[in-house]
């Protein structure tokens, strides 16, 4: 059995640069809606991440409202979080996440698809302001790969799928928001729509000490598609001014980046009012983090330290995801369902009458 060995990227230049990977992170192509219909026979989750929160459910909930607790990366889940400074009632209420549809006459490889479109109502006076594009939840780094039914829930591993990750793609050009074994981090590229907006675009990325760290691509001062690129000013590619580190080959848990999301940034100086934004993937270039080799004890299956690593921070996210998402069941629940507001033209005589 191969086991992992822990290296720098520095190291693992000495191999040659065939270690470097091109990879990417997440594809807003790959998440329609395509499981768990509505009463109106429309899909709403999207089955290759749909997860299930009722898990973190107290007793008071019956079976047919735990069964509805699911969510998933479908384009409509996501969020829109403002800052102080642009934050009010009418902002919040008007800066959404959709699935905007590519005209399939359009001259780019994924017409017809769905990209992520974002609307973000800033204000109108002059002061900072920003807001991030995030997920519904917080992409996990240890949830199993494993298929879905129609209705979004998720089926035992099957033995190819074992050892995967659920939130991982399987190939270079599949990305659904975390990347395993990333080291040094040598570029970024973000593939997306500009309308000539002046607001600088940032990437958001966490690691595996669930650090977050953002990534400066530019401004989006520009008309159609652009690859907006952020290429690392520290990094370097001669192993020889490198400094080597050496780690203890076992045990250390596999580093990883996972997508936090956007921010986009407007300056005090530029226009306010609404921002319409198009985002097709990201995709990053990295050194690998650590070296596979036979070694001639299976050192992991004697001690079993990562695997037991792996599923306590797997239980620490899913209730970290599961509380929250399930406060806002209760908070939906509690909301008016009327859809009519009082007319005043049914009152318009009274008190005129005596």
């Amino acid at each position: 059995m191969k086991k992992i060995v822990m290296l720098t990227a520095a190291a693992m230049l000495l191999a040659g640069s065939a270690f470097a990977k091109t990879q990417t992170l997440i594809d807003f192509t790959n998440l329609e809606a395509d499981c768990v219909m509505d009463e109106n026979g429309n899909a709403t989750e999207n089955g290759r991440t749909v997860m299930d929160y009722s898990i973190a459910a107290g007793a008071s909930f019956t079976d047919d409202q735990k069964s509805l607790m699911k969510t998933s990366l479908a384009l409509p889940n996501w969020e829109v979080v403002l800052n102080s400074s642009a934050q009010n009632v009418q902002s919040k209420g008007l800066s959404v996440v959709k699935a905007a549809p590519v005209k399939e006459s359009a001259e780019v490889p994924f017409a017809g698809k769905d990209v992520m479109g974002v609307r973000i109502l800033f204000p109108t006076w002059n002061s900072n302001a920003n807001a991030k594009i995030v997920p519904p939840f917080e992409i996990q780094a240890y949830e199993p790969l494993s298929d879905n039914d129609a209705d979004g829930n998720r089926q035992e591993p099957t033995a190819e799928q074992k050892g995967k990750y659920l939130f991982e793609g399987q190939n270079a050009d599949e990305g659904f928001g975390l990347i395993h074994n990333v080291g040094t981090i040598k570029s970024i590229s973000v593939t997306t729509m500009g309308d000539n907006f002046p607001h600088s675009l940032y990437v958001l990325l966490t690691d595996n000490d669930n650090v977050e760290r953002r990534y400066y691509m530019g401004t989006l001062e520009f008309d159609g598609w652009k690859t907006l690129v952020w290429n690392n000013p520290d990094y370097i590619s001669e192993v020889r001014t490198r400094e080597i580190r050496i780690y203890p080959i076992y045990p250390r848990g596999v580093p990883f980046v996972k997508f936090s999301g956007f921010q986009i940034c407007r300056d005090a100086a530029d226009i306010g009012s609404d921002f319409v934004g198009y985002f097709k993937d990201v995709r990053i270039i990295y050194d690998l983090a650590v070296l596979t080799a036979d070694r001639d004890i299976d050192e992991e299956d004697l001690w079993g330290i990562i695997t037991q690593k792996e599923k306590e921070r797997q239980a620490a996210e899913i209730s970290r995801f599961g509380n929250k998402q399930v406060n806002r069941v209760i908070e939906r629940t509690k909301m008016s369902t009327a859809d009519e507001l009082f007319d005043t033209d049914d009152y318009k005589n009274s008190g005129s009458q005596q």
